[in-house]
């Protein structure tokens, strides 16, 4: 390679997966276990929305926080939320940007490895199952073994950019 060759690295690549919704694992024993550990995990109600708002905006991005908009016009709510102590320390949407989505989601920092991602997700795949969908996808995953284990979940070949391809700068 020449001294003055730029060699970019390559962006990075965010596939869609697809879950049967029929085949989930079951989340109500998981939610009554954190529960126990102080920890709920339930729909968002609408006159929480600018509080949760301002939590996702201040812990993840102001994007994440405007795409969950949306969950607050369905009925039910397709938000789901984790709180301990009066205070949100996760968050899940569904059907935010497209029917039959899941995501945008985010658990803080300090509470990861616990199982709120994962009661999270779940609460929020049974949502869509329960909307009747048979299929759910989860859009833009980072974490593909996460979704693989928790939902079995499967990448889907070719979905790359997906419906976040043509995005706006924000800056």
């Amino acid at each position: 390679m020449e001294e003055n060759t730029i060699v970019e690295e390559p962006e990075e690549i965010m596939q869609d997966m697809l879950v049967h919704l029929l085949k989930l694992p079951p989340v109500t024993p998981l939610i009554e276990s954190l529960r126990e550990k102080g920890i709920i995990i339930r729909r968002a109600h609408p006159f929480e929305s600018s509080v949760i708002y301002d939590f996702i905006k201040e812990n993840f991005s102001r994007g994440w926080a405007d795409e969950v908009a949306p969950c607050y016009t369905r009925q039910p709510i397709s938000l789901f939320i984790a709180i301990r102590d009066r205070k949100v320390i996760g968050f899940a949407a569904t059907e935010a940007t497209m029917r039959g989505f899941f995501g945008p989601t985010g658990v803080l920092e300090s509470e990861r490895g616990k199982d709120i991602g994962k009661a999270l997700l779940l609460a929020s795949l049974w949502g869509l199952r329960e909307g009747g969908y048979a299929y759910g996808i989860i859009a833009g995953v980072g974490p593909a073994d996460f979704y693989t284990k928790a939902c079995g979940a499967t990448l889907i070949p070719g979905s790359t950019p997906g419906i976040y391809g043509d995005m706006i700068d924000r800056e």
